[in-house]
């Protein structure tokens, strides 16, 4: 698909009433309710500010977490967790509403812009309307989570249509939601004109130039639990780069597919033809394909559990890999240090726990020292380089998970193709 798409610079927005879409989906405290992190709205700020300085009137929308929107979804939750029906009431059910209202947002968000963020009691309502309605430029309100309307999320064209009343321009600044074909993220351009701010264009670009023209040799690194989990990204990434680096839990779905014992490790069975297919693939196409040679196991999946180094086609039976080997460290370190562009998905173990960090921590310190452009595309990977102190010396952290990864397998994201072309 076509990632050149125009931005908010490429528009006039003085005076015009902009929806903005935003991801505040941020980490919160279960009992308090007070953000723990505030990363993803510092993200929105570039964007914000522009549009503020610019003299637009911004309407700033976002979902958080996963509300249940009507009172019927509500209860097929419960059920689904082994509750009694009879004992869900509509009380616990607006309850668990009022726990993720974007109250708190507008609040971190007044204190980081330095000027009042008026906050709408509903998403398309009364409310939000009316405030709307009295919006003058350079003023910001934020409406209500997104996902209290049953609508959003089945990008429902009544709601989408009701959401784009409000404004006259959309801008989609939320990279994190793009992958999703939602309301808020793609419906609303419909009855749009359609942009992307600051925070997506800079994915856009970063992203889509490391896979289409880049500096080589392109290295791609791939880690996590599940071979399932990254089918079309192998896919796609064996069209362009020139070295793949398997680790994580699903190295060992490969193992076993070459014959190797796995022990107690983590194995998607009906994925080993996959993998065995893989392997021919890059051969056939001479792209270098490494596997771990050696393996960091333990008896226990726990933090206190003893590690062990074996080979990684051998491990005990009573065993399981819980990290990269130091032979493999070694191997998968010299080959990102010649590379010129590096994409990271995945840590290469359980770095949660301090004894199976090592192998992860090696690849963040080896992309941190490559001199390579490189990516992390967000999730554990982002959370890994953050926690082992090498976020600031990689060229781009990208702010979604999920995105990121369909990006990489080269699908049509909704959130995007939305966006009027330049």
């Amino acid at each position: 698909m076509n990632y050149n798409k125009k931005t908010v610079c490429d528009i006039d927005i003085k005076g015009k009433k902009v929806l903005l879409r935003c991801d505040f989906n941020v980490p919160q405290d279960k009992v308090t309710g007070e953000i723990t992190s505030d990363k993803r709205i510092v993200a929105a700020l570039p964007t914000i500010r522009y549009l503020l300085d610019n003299g637009a009137a911004v309407i700033a929308c976002s979902h958080l977490g996963k509300p249940a929107a009507t009172f019927d979804s509500y209860v097929k939750k419960q059920v689904e967790k082994g509750k009694d029906p009879a004992s869900v009431t509509e009380e616990s059910w607006k309850k668990s509403l009022k726990k993720l209202t974007l109250a708190p947002i507008a609040k971190r968000l007044s204190e980081l812009l330095g000027q009042e963020v008026i906050f709408a009691a509903d998403v398309a309502g009364e409310d939000a309307r009316a405030k709307a309605a009295a919006l003058k430029g350079g003023e910001i309100m934020l409406l209500e989570n997104t996902r209290f309307e049953k609508g959003e999320t089945k990008n429902d064209p009544v709601f989408a249509q009701k959401l784009a009343s409000l404004a006259e321009v959309y801008v989609s600044d939320a990279f994190g939601t793009v992958h999703r074909a939602h309301a808020s993220t793609a419906g609303v351009a419909a009855y749009l004109p359609a942009v992307s701010g600051l925070l997506v264009a800079k994915e856009l670009d970063v992203m889509g130039k490391a896979l289409d023209e880049p500096k080589r040799p392109f290295v791609a690194v791939l880690g996590g639990a599940k071979v399932s989990d990254k089918i079309g990204v192998i896919n796609n990434l064996l069209e362009k780069a020139d070295t793949i680096i398997i680790g994580g839990g699903m190295a060992y779905t490969f193992a076993k597919a070459q014959g190797g014992e796995i022990g107690k490790s983590l194995l998607e069975a009906d994925k080993m033809d996959y993998a065995l297919e893989m392997i021919e693939k890059a051969k056939a196409k001479g792209v270098k394909l490494l596997l771990p040679t050696d393996t960091l196991a333990a008896k226990e999946f726990s933090a206190d559990a003893q590690p062990a180094t074996v080979d990684a086609m051998k491990i005990p039976e009573d065993m399981m890999g819980m990290d990269i080997g130091p032979e493999t460290v070694k191997a998968f370190c010299a080959a990102v240090s010649g590379a010129g562009t590096i994409v990271w998905n995945g840590p290469m173990g359980v770095f949660e726990f301090p004894a199976f960090a090592n192998g992860t921590k090696a690849m963040a310190k080896a992309l941190a020292e490559s001199g390579a452009v490189t990516i992390i595309g967000g999730g554990d990977s982002a959370a890994a380089a953050e926690q082992l102190g090498f976020a600031d010396k990689i060229t781009h952290i990208s702010t979604g998970g999920g995105a990121s990864l369909e990006f990489l397998e080269g699908l049509e994201l909704p959130g995007v193709a939305c966006l009027l072309d330049k």
